[in-house]
């Protein structure tokens, strides 16, 4: 399974207050539709999924949103993908396409994400590294 297309369809950030009291950030990953591809540009016996997903950060008490639609383009060998449409029909993912799926909704999003945060001044979604002065030892 690889991943042959991904793109965002929607990037939307909205600040409501400027007071930061009590801050609670949570995200949220929603599959709308799961549907199989015609493939005709790729030279390959494999079918294509396209996923199409929402992906929001709430900051809650009401300061803050961001929401990023997209979809995702899977390249997968054809038993699995007839698998997952039929799962789908039962709005259910396979255990192991969905661990594949949310990693690369995670990993495009939160990148996008932090680029917003940081354009528009919110706290981050996710703690980033950062370095520490060293404590003396004696």
């Amino acid at each position: 399974m690889r991943t042959v297309g991904f793109n965002f369809s929607k990037i939307s950030i909205e600040k409501f207050s400027d007071k930061i009291d009590k801050l609670k950030i949570k995200t949220n990953i929603d599959i709308s539709d799961i549907s199989s591809v015609e493939n005709v540009l790729l030279k390959t016996k494999n079918s294509i999924i396209s996923v199409k997903f929402i992906y929001i950060i709430d900051y809650d008490p009401h300061f803050a949103k961001i929401e990023l639609s997209g979809n995702i383009l899977f390249e997968i060998e054809e038993d699995l993908a007839k698998e997952i449409i039929k799962n789908w029909k039962n709005k259910t993912i396979p255990e192991d396409f969905k661990l594949v799926l949310f990693n690369t909704i995670l990993r495009k999003s939160n990148v996008k994400s932090l680029q917003l945060e940081d354009d528009m001044n919110l706290p981050l979604h996710i703690s980033l590294p950062s370095l520490k002065k060293a404590e003396k030892t004696d």
